[in-house]
């Protein structure tokens, strides 16, 4: 007599609930120059480089500007509290790598905003890099100057 199997009725898990989203993450990139950016809707409003003010890690006004354009463009600022996080290139490649982060962490945030961060070119990777030194020359181009006598 063949021994039959009895099948048990798996119960159905119970669907788990999506966390909100407390915060908008993304990274921007510029030359050798990489920034992490955090949006969040609660807390004060205030932007902290490397837990530093940006009054403070940008002391030039032209490169505050530069950071903070796309809320300019968006007019935006007053509604987010920002981390930042950027490491790498000069002060001039991190304030163009953080516009690019805010720029795609406010698209995570409204993807409406991609339209009018496209166009102002905020959304465009600056791929353009330092050549490197090559053996034999003084720079990447610039070779030893030549002598006749």
């Amino acid at each position: 007599m063949p021994v039959k199997k009895q099948i048990k009725n798996k119960k159905a898990e119970p669907v788990k609930k999506a966390k909100p989203v407390h915060f908008f993450k993304a990274i921007g990139r510029r030359k050798t120059a990489v920034a992490s950016v955090r949006l969040q809707k609660q807390g004060q409003r205030e932007v902290l480089i490397n837990d530093k003010s940006l009054d403070k890690y940008f002391a030039q006004k032209e490169l505050q500007e530069i950071a903070l354009s796309p809320f300019d463009k968006m007019n935006s600022l007053d509604k987010f509290n920002v981390s930042i996080k950027v490491k790498g290139g000069g002060l001039h490649a991190q304030a163009e790598a953080v516009r690019h982060a805010i720029s795609r962490a406010l698209i995570d945030f409204n993807p409406e905003f991609r339209k009018r961060l496209k166009k102002a070119g905020f959304l465009t990777r600056d791929s353009r890099m330092r050549e490197r030194k090559k053996f034999g020359l003084k720079r990447a181009r610039r070779a030893p100057q030549w002598r006749k006598r």
